[in-house]
C-alpha cells in the first residue's frame, strides 16, 4: 500500500536544522512513529509532497526551506504584553511568568496562538509568537513504516484513532 490521500501513514524520521550535518531537532522512532491521516492538511504541504507515493519500507530524505516549512522569522511577532494579562481572579499568576514558558493565548479575533516568554519586565512580558522552527530550513531523513486505510470515523474527525 502506498502513501496517498486519506491513508493513515506512520513514519519515523530524524529532523535536523539546515542539512544532514545540522543540529538534531527531533527524532521520531519505530517505537513511537508519527501517525497521521495523509492529505487532509495535517502536515506541511511540501512534507507531504515528498512522501506521496512512497511504499512501506521506503526511505526518504529531503530539505524544506523556511518558506516551505514554517516561514521566515517575523520580528513583528515578538510583542510586549501587559502583565495584567496574566491576572486570574484578581491574582497575578507569577508561577507561569518565566523565560521559555510556552503559553496558549488568544488574539483579538479569537484565534488561538502559542507564545514563548522571552523576558519578564516590571510591568510587561515579552512574548514570541513565531513558530519555534520559523526561519529554519529543515532536513528530514526517515522511513515509511506503515500505511493503511483511514476509517470513516477517523476521516470524519480528522485524526487517527488508536483504538481502531
Amino acid at each position: 500500500m502506498k502513501v496517498e490521500q486519506k491513508k493513515v501513514i506512520s513514519v519515523t524520521y530524524e529532523l535536523r536544522q539546515n542539512d544532514s550535518n545540522g543540529e538534531i531537532l527531533e527524532i521520531v522512532t519505530q517505537e513511537n512513529p508519527m501517525t497521521v491521516i495523509f492529505g487532509i492538511g495535517n502536515l506541511l504541504p511540501d512534507f507531504e509532497q515528498n512522501l506521496n507515493g512512497l511504499d512501506v519500507g521506503e526511505s526518504f530524505n529531503f530539505t524544506l526551506t523556511s518558506e516551505q516549512a514554517y516561514g521566515e522569522y517575523n520580528n513583528n511577532a515578538v510583542i510586549s504584553v501587559p502583565k495584567e494579562t496574566f491576572v486570574v481572579d484578581g491574582e497575578l499568576q507569577e508561577e507561569m511568568l518565566y523565560e521559555g514558558n510556552r503559553i496558549p493565548m488568544m488574539d483579538e479575533q479569537g484565534n488561538k496562538l502559542t507564545g514563548v516568554i522571552t523576558s519578564v519586565q516590571d510591568d510587561q512580558v515579552v512574548m514570541d509568537f513565531n513558530h519555534p522552527l520559523a526561519g529554519m530550513s529543515l532536513f528530514f531523513k526517515g522511513e515509511v513504516v506503515g500505511v493503511r486505510d483511514a476509517t470513516p470515523s477517523e476521516l470524519e474527525h480528522g485524526h487517527v484513532h488508536d483504538h481502531e
